[in-house]
């Protein structure tokens, strides 16, 4: 497979989306002990007060999401299963029964948050199976084994 991004320009744009993901964890952190020791004085905060958002830039989130797919077909080529991060992506992999034409018999689905997350190992197939963060439909339809990719 042909790559279209980068392994420096993919591994930057990663690299921007989990600092900005371990920022916003870390702020929510600090957040609750701050509500909480707060609380205790007799003081209670509102929450937008102390709440910050941290958002990775579109265009980071895209190209991560783009390279992760791409490591997964590159390190698990074939046409078996096809996965699909709307709306930035989506890739057949997989070695088996190929698919050629209509939809594909095997599809996993997420979200760009859940992909990056499975991808990088901060969330497993199985947590996000049952917490039903990923669509799975088909025999074939697993990445049990496949992820973490970093």
């Amino acid at each position: 497979m042909r790559r279209k991004i980068s392994s420096v320009k993919g591994r930057s744009a990663l690299a921007t989306v989990l600092e900005s993901t371990v920022l916003e964890s870390t702020l929510l952190e600090s957040t609750v002990l701050e509500q909480t020791e707060s609380s205790k004085e007799g003081k209670p905060r509102k929450e937008a007060e102390t709440r910050k958002e941290v958002v990775p830039p579109k265009e980071a989130v895209a190209t991560a999401v783009r390279y992760l797919l791409e490591e997964l077909a590159t390190l698990h080529p074939g046409r078996t299963l096809e996965v699909r991060v709307p709306p930035y992506g989506a890739v057949q992999c997989v070695a088996g029964p190929t698919h050629t034409r209509g939809t594909p018999p095997n599809v996993v689905e997420c979200s760009p948050e859940v992909w990056i997350a499975l991808a990088t190992g901060a969330l497993s197939w199985e947590e996000a199976l049952n917490d039903h963060q990923v669509i799975a439909s088909g025999t074939r339809a697993s990445l049990a084994g496949l992820l973490p990719l970093c």
